[in-house]
């Protein structure tokens, strides 16, 4: 608990009204959460405007108040903080409040549509091998060293990374890895954090329904690269084609990697098959344990990073060449009996989609067919529901449309509108089964031995989200029931 006048800075800019030395045991975004000692923190939203929530902060006990519009009538014994930018504010407080020195901590942020939790989960791995002590902030989970948290968020708030990195600071980490998203750049949440290196996977269709545009998509994307300092390390795969626009504007040193574009670190591969990858990174071959051309650019984007900051190549390959996939990310198991092969994978975006049956189409054999079971999440991009279907069915010898997070909308509108991009000489190879069950239970019923089944697009998820409730629901288990039996 600290005061008021402990963690304020000075500078100019800030209307303060009120005492300034009220005690601070935490601080909070949401009024429901607020308790004597905490101090509310109004920031307008996507969907609310926290100045809306004041009043009830105050009568839950709140007595210092943070906000970018003061309220026309205020309360005596409550310290109201106006500032222009509250994030830019808390960027300034929150290091004090959790007595954390940014600069002992090396982060590393890792951007793009797909491949962000598995580049930072490879690079923690790779750093712990190592024997560094890591953080880890991720769509699967948060760790600190070996202790692991539940994640609610690709990327926390504000006030919850703060308080992370400190803990881990407390564990003293050295290295924090974390997916940064575009939705976390828009809303400021990694405000003021001194980032050692940034990573850009790639840029493909998706977030429309909050970005609008795919302009300002790209735009966010390139904000976070615009804000490395010039001592930090911006790697970039420039097989994408939005790859060098994000370097436009950066003062960081830049670092490229692609399989097909002259680069700083090029991959190769050598053999693609269902046990791993053979490869060859700039002059040297290797093995991995993980599959797919879209893994080469995964262990590319870690291994250039590793490399960025000073570890040996014969290090990382070592490491690396251990590492293992993220649970849910091109997850496998197989039947020993009837060979028949089941992938989970997180693939929720056309582009992830293409790239993980590419990847399968490329190691299948001949005789081995592929059924692939998918979704479209509720109140999210409608425009990616018809590709994703047209996706599965050029590549897929059978698909199976189904229920994925519908969230609030009816599953039956969302399957229609996916149904949309089967073209009419694809009709005959595609079914639609609601229940994402029995859809898993189909799959493999109609599989024949070796063949190779696909649930694409919840990945490490375990529950589906529908109409406010998240009921418990897990793909591989559910695969596991109906494969392995």
């Amino acid at each position: 608990m600290k005061s008021l006048g402990e963690i304020l800075p000075f500078e100019t800019g800030i209307e303060i009204k009120g005492p300034v030395d009220k005690k601070v045991k935490a601080f909070q975004f949401d009024s429901r959460k607020i308790e004597s000692g905490i101090a509310f923190v109004a920031k307008k939203g996507t969907q609310q405007d926290g100045h809306d929530f004041i009043a009830r902060a105050i009568s839950a006990g709140a007595e210092v108040i943070l906000c970018e519009r003061m309220p026309e009538i205020t309360m005596e014994n409550i310290t109201y903080i106006r500032c222009e930018s509250v994030p830019d504010l808390l960027a300034k407080m929150l290091p004090v409040f959790y007595d954390l020195d940014l600069d002992e901590l090396n982060i590393i942020g890792v951007t793009g549509t797909n491949g962000k939790t598995t580049v930072a989960t490879l690079l923690y791995r790779l750093f712990g091998f190592l024997g560094f002590q890591c953080g880890l902030i991720s769509t699967i989970e948060n760790r600190i060293v070996d202790e692991i948290m539940a994640s609610t968020h690709t990327t926390p708030d504000q006030i919850s990374l703060y308080e992370l990195l400190s803990q881990m600071q407390e564990k003293h980490c050295s290295h924090v890895f974390m997916e940064v998203s575009s939705h976390a750049l828009d809303q400021m949440r990694v405000q003021g954090l001194p980032f050692k290196a940034g990573i850009f996977t790639n840029i493909t269709h998706d977030h429309l329904d909050y970005h609008k545009t795919f302009a300002n998509y790209i735009n966010v994307k390139k904000s976070f690269f615009d804000n490395l300092s010039k001592d930090a390390y911006a790697i970039i795969n420039i097989d994408d084609k939005h790859g060098m626009v994000m370097t436009q504007n950066t003062k960081a040193s830049v670092c490229t990697y692609a399989v097909y574009q002259m680069a700083d670190h090029r991959g190769k591969i050598l053999e693609n098959a269902i046990t791993g990858l053979h490869l060859k990174f700039d002059d040297t071959e290797w093995y991995s344990r993980l599959i797919g051309e879209f893994n080469v650019y995964n262990l590319l984007a870690a291994y250039s990073c590793a490399r960025s900051l000073g570890i040996s190549k014969e290090e990382v390959f070592k490491a690396l060449s251990l590492v293992s996939p993220p649970e849910g990310r091109f997850d496998w198991i197989r039947n020993d009996t009837t060979q028949k092969i089941g992938i989970v994978d997180y693939a929720h975006t056309p582009d992830a989609l293409e790239k993980i049956l590419g990847s399968i189409k490329s190691i299948k054999t001949k005789t081995q067919k592929i059924i692939t079971v998918v979704g479209c999440g509720g109140d999210r991009d409608r425009e990616k529901r018809p590709l994703m279907a047209s996706i599965a069915s050029q590549f897929s010898d059978k698909v199976i449309l189904t229920s994925d997070n519908p969230r609030t909308e009816e599953p039956s509108e969302i399957l229609k509108q996916m149904e949309l991009g089967i073209s009419n000489e694809k009709k005959e190879m595609y079914l639609v089964i609601e229940d994402r069950t029995q859809a898993i239970k189909t799959a493999c019923m109609i599989s024949n031995n070796s063949d190779i089944i696909l649930i694409a697009g919840k990945g490490h998820e375990k529950y589906q989200d529908i109409k406010g409730e998240k009921l418990p629901f897990d793909d591989k288990k559910i695969l596991k029931q109906f494969l392995l039996n």
